[in-house]
Formats: structure tokens, sequence, C-alpha cells
């Protein structure tokens, strides 16, 4: 099976700052792929670099088949591939119905309202709370409209940076169990995660990073087992 996503050897700075060091990895398609590390690992770096917000100072990235090296981020959405951001980054004095709107602006207008009826059903929550301030929701709410938004360009491969964040357990479950019904759905999705023992519990792979660097992949079980990760990332 041909990957979805192919990235490189991937080298990205910040200034003088070498973040992401020959970094090479691949998606399948239908599969829930995640990136471990600590913080400062180069992560988000990796994420935001395939999004399109960030120029590589040399590798490769190609989402089927297709380089997507300079190509504007509002272009690799076009092409299938959304980015949920670490921090949510909703739209605070927009409504969620207007927040939404906003993931599907690159769209004909019968086709986001398509979407927008297919995010009601995946998060019934969220069409409850339609005309809602988004300001006004609880953290898990918006992490949910932060998916919901990104789900309404049609990804055929969604990153999600950080979906825990900040929210309680009862939530993190909850996110995470929707993160398993956008995948049985049909969404491939790359996960950056700092809870690394739910994200290699829900992933068919993973990647371990440290400081920009590959260091040990395997299957999302094989990981769990693995006594470095356990020793680093699982409390073990």
């Amino acid at each position: 099976m041909e990957p979805m996503l192919k990235v490189s050897d991937l080298n990205v700075y910040y200034g003088a700052i070498h973040a992401v060091k020959g970094v090479s990895f691949e998606v399948l398609p239908g599969e829930i792929v995640t990136l471990i590390g600590a913080n400062g690992a180069g992560k988000t770096t990796i994420l935001n670099t395939v999004a399109g917000l960030l120029h590589p100072a040399s590798g490769t990235v190609e989402f089927e088949d297709k380089s997507l090296v300079n190509v504007s981020a509002h272009r690799i959405v076009n092409q299938g591939l959304a980015l949920v951001p670490e921090g949510r980054r909703v739209f605070l004095q927009m409504t969620v119905e207007e927040n939404l709107e906003m993931g599907a602006y690159t769209r004909p207008k019968e086709e986001a309202g398509y979407s927008l009826e297919k995010v009601f059903y995946q998060f019934p929550r969220l069409k409850e709370r339609r005309s809602q301030v988004a300001g006004t929701l609880s953290g898990g709410e918006q992490q949910m409209l932060a998916m919901g938004r990104a789900l309404m360009s049609s990804p055929r491969l969604m990153m999600l940076d950080e979906p825990s964040m900040g929210l309680a357990p009862i939530l993190v479950d909850q996110i995470f169990g929707i993160i398993k019904n956008l995948h049985l759905g049909g969404t491939t999705i790359l996960l950056v995660e700092q809870n690394a023992r739910m994200a290699l519990s829900v992933a068919d792979r993973g990647y371990v990073l440290e400081t920009g660097r590959l260091v040990s992949t395997g299957t999302g079980a094989e990981l769990l087992e693995d006594e470095s990760v356990k020793k680093a990332y699982l409390g073990g």
C-alpha cells in the first residue's frame, strides 16, 4: 500500500535552532499514526511544516504523491489535509456555526452545507450550541469545535495537535472516543499528543521523537510495552 503522507529527511530551523533533524516517517491510508515525545521534541513543528505554516530547510513532504513543500497552507487544505492546531484557536467572538463555516471557506456553498450537517451529526453538542459565541464554550466544547471546523473541509487526512491539552480526564476520554469514531468513518489521522498512553492505545503505529530526531518506531501496542518508552513517557 502506498503512503498517503510521506515525510523524508525533514530539516526545519527556527533561526539558528535546528528544531527537526532529518526526520522521516509515513502514514498509510486508514491509519492512526502518533508522534510522541517531550515538549520541544519537534512534534508541533513537524505538523506545522506538513500543513504549510512553516517551510523546511531541506527534505520532502508528499501527500498522495504530490509535494507539499512551498505549497501555501490554503492550497494544502484544498488537497484534502487539515490541521487542528494546538490550543484549539477558535474564533472566540464568533458563533459556533460561524466558526464551522470558516472551515469550509475554500469549498462551494452547497458542499459546505452538507458538511455542516455531517459535523452536527458527529458533534451533537455543537448543534445544540450552534448560535452560541465560541468564547463561552467549555474547553472540551472548544476542542470539538476545532475538530469540527477541520472536518468542514472534508479532509482525507486530519492532523491533531495536542487535542487533550488542558482537559479533565473525563473529557479526554470523550475526545479520544471522537477520534476513534472519525477513524472508523474513514478519516486517516496523524496525532500529536502529550498523553502518550492514550495516543498509543488508539494508534496503529507510533514514532518517538527526542530533541528533533526520530529515535524509535513501532506499532502502538509495541511502544506501549517498550521499556524505554514506558520509562520516559508512561510513568513506568
